[in-house]
């Protein structure tokens, strides 16, 4: 295969609620959505669902549009390549900017998925034919709001809630949920917000059994994971301290986590996200696919990741409606009572909507080889 031409499409969206974590809010969001076309005509899009501020990683939706522009499209313009796997490779020069390699990436493998007629999950060696959906709900003005929100997605039926949290937003809002809903499968999420100065927070989350702690600690700080986890029952998740399969393994030899949280953006695309995926699986620490409020290009690829065999938690793959009043893929994705179908049409398994993209887009660039 050889891509001759590629498109990177800045679109923003009004989320339906707005959403906030343990460091900012958001009430709308700008992704890149990327268009790549071989010589024969066939499409493959790909998403670069990078947050718009520095909070979560360090990448923003600027830096990712120039990575794009500037180094990752020209790096692959004009080459030959044969299987999805060896697109990576071609950028191997470029460090970190897993967000915009990301969005290249999926769109390879859509585009080799679509070419062989096959559906990405089966391109990926998925073996699901259904995804367990769960929610994640933001920090809310006060607990009673949240407890609506809770409420209200378990009635559309999703069997898991996540609930940010951040210091003075924890143990009382996880009380009131758990006193709420004693069987209800929860966890909570801090996005590496808390120092060791918060021990005693954290711990006090042990008595709520909660699925896990996700993120408690910065990116880079393993150790700490490493003694919490020995001090609580609770299952430590790494999220952004995993940005590579080398991440995973050094966390896997401090026993720093017993979940892992795979993102396809944080980690560079699904060619790194499935090698992870096939490290924990074999290492026995179970993994869900987290989200990053994708559009429906790159909640689609979410689910055919979620496909895989060792995805045995409820993954960030809920509905598109959760967040958009309308999605850039027909059908959007639906959840029924919190599962969702991996699409078994070729390619991303959904239509891609380009008048609605036309609709709502910032700017377009094009570059050809």
């Amino acid at each position: 295969m050889k891509i001759v031409a590629a498109k990177l499409h800045r679109v923003r969206l009004p989320l339906v609620h707005e959403f906030r974590t343990s460091s900012h809010g958001k009430s709308l969001l700008d992704h890149i959505l990327v268009e790549l076309t071989d010589e024969s005509g066939a499409v493959g899009w790909g998403e670069i669902a990078s947050p718009s501020d520095p909070y979560y990683a360090p990448e923003t939706v600027e830096t990712c549009w120039l990575l794009g522009e500037r180094y990752l499209v020209p790096a692959i313009l004009g080459k030959e390549w044969e299987r999805p796997e060896e697109v990576p490779q071609f950028w191997a020069k470029v460090r970190g900017n897993q967000f915009a390699k990301s969005g290249l990436d999926v769109a390879g493998w859509v585009l080799w998925a679509t070419s062989n007629d096959v559906p990405l999950a089966a391109a990926l060696g998925g073996s699901r034919s259904e995804v367990v959906a769960g929610v994640s709900l933001g920090i809310e003005p006060t607990i009673d709001d949240l407890l609506t929100e809770v409420e209200r997605h378990l009635a559309a039926g999703y069997p898991r809630v996540k609930l940010k949290i951040a210091p003075g937003w924890d143990v009382e809002p996880v009380r009131a949920v758990r006193a709420a809903y004693p069987e209800l499968d929860l966890h909570v999420d801090a996005n590496g917000i808390y120092t060791a100065e918060h021990s005693s927070q954290l711990k006090a989350l042990d008595e709520f059994g909660l699925t896990m702690i996700e993120q408690p600690f910065a990116p880079r700080d393993l150790l700490a994971h490493a003694r919490l986890q020995q001090q609580i029952s609770t299952p430590i998740c790494l999220d952004e301290s995993v940005e590579t399969v080398d991440d995973l393994k050094i966390a896997l030899s401090l026993d720093a986590l017993r979940i892992l949280n795979i993102k396809i953006s944080r980690m560079g695309g699904l060619t790194a996200a499935r090698a992870a995926h096939d490290l924990a699986h074999q290492a026995g620490i179970p993994v869900w696919c987290g989200g990053m409020h994708e559009f429906g290009i790159g909640r689609a690829a979410n689910v055919a990741l979620s496909s895989l065999p060792g995805f045995t938690l409820p993954s960030d793959v809920s509905a598109s409606a959760k967040y958009y009043a309308q999605d850039v893929i027909t059908p959007p994705v639906v959840a029924t009572q919190g599962v969702v179908q991996v699409p078994t049409t070729a390619g991303l398994g959904h239509d891609v909507d380009t008048d609605f993209i036309r609709q709502n887009v910032v700017a377009t660039i094009e570059l050809t080889s």
